[in-house]
């Protein structure tokens, strides 16, 4: 499973799996391109990139002028006239930063609710995750906000796992299962579930019960590196051994 997007409520965890999934990969052999698209934007610091290299990473959404080149329509614009399939293929590869031989690009936040979603940065980013997802041919690690915003009908196809992160409480429960429909609506079916924060053998029961029919693959632990990591800015696959190593499980049945 190549292509993965991972989701969740905001502070589950989601960017912590996603982080150790791309050295993971990156350490089996395979090129890797790690994309932010939670409006947070941590995947860089739990990446552990340096941040000389983050503050050069600008978000795709916020590129006023390669959104005019590229959809004909001013940025913040609703309606009108755009172009719908915009070109992206050059993207990736142009507006992305390597360290420790992982790519990162930064999509910045699809904008929902009272800005509607008929504006040219949406057009953009929604092509270009399509492309990323149907075009490229490395492993593509998502990194999103709770919810599948970025991804389309045309996309739900080309991805191999979606993974929910929750953790032992209620609060999960209703974010995963918005989650859920949202997926179900645009034909996405492989659905996955990944626990984190778990203390012991009744968070992973809790974990087990609330997925119903959904496949549990891992449990990453309550861990105080974890926060270390984030503190320091190292990357959580340095300095956090216990989570690395529950999150190889995760990725040996990924690669199975």
């Amino acid at each position: 499973m190549n292509k993965i997007a991972i989701t969740g409520k905001g502070g589950v965890g989601k960017t912590t799996l996603s982080s150790l999934l791309a050295y993971l990969y990156q350490e089996a052999g395979y090129n890797v391109l790690a994309v932010d698209a939670d409006p947070a934007s941590g995947l860089s610091n739990a990446l552990g990139f340096p941040p000389e290299l983050v503050a050069a990473i600008e978000p795709v959404s916020e590129m006023d002028e390669l959104i005019f080149e590229r959809t004909g329509a001013q940025p913040g614009t609703v309606g009108g006239f755009f172009k719908l399939n915009p070109k992206v293929d050059d993207i990736p590869d142009r507006f992305s930063a390597t360290y420790r031989d992982i790519r990162l690009l930064r999509m910045g936040t699809i904008k929902i609710g009272g800005t509607g979603c008929l504006c040219p940065e949406n057009a953009l980013l929604k092509a270009l995750t399509t492309h990323l997802f149907m075009r490229r041919n490395e492993v593509l690690i998502l990194d999103m906000e709770a919810g599948v915003e970025h991804l389309g009908r045309a996309t739900a196809q080309s991805v191999d796992a979606m993974i929910i992160v929750v953790e032992p409480g209620r609060r999960s429960v209703g974010v995963m299962e918005e989650i859920r429909r949202l997926a179900n609506d645009i034909g996405l079916r492989r659905l996955y579930l990944v626990g984190n924060k778990v203390r012991g053998e009744s968070d992973q029961a809790f974990i087990r019960q609330i997925a119903e029919d959904l496949p549990v693959i891992g449990f990453l632990p309550y861990d105080p590196q974890v926060i270390e990591a984030d503190l320091t800015g190292q990357a959580v696959y340095d300095i956090a051994p216990e989570t690395v190593a529950a999150a190889r499980e995760i990725w040996g049945k990924l690669s199975a």
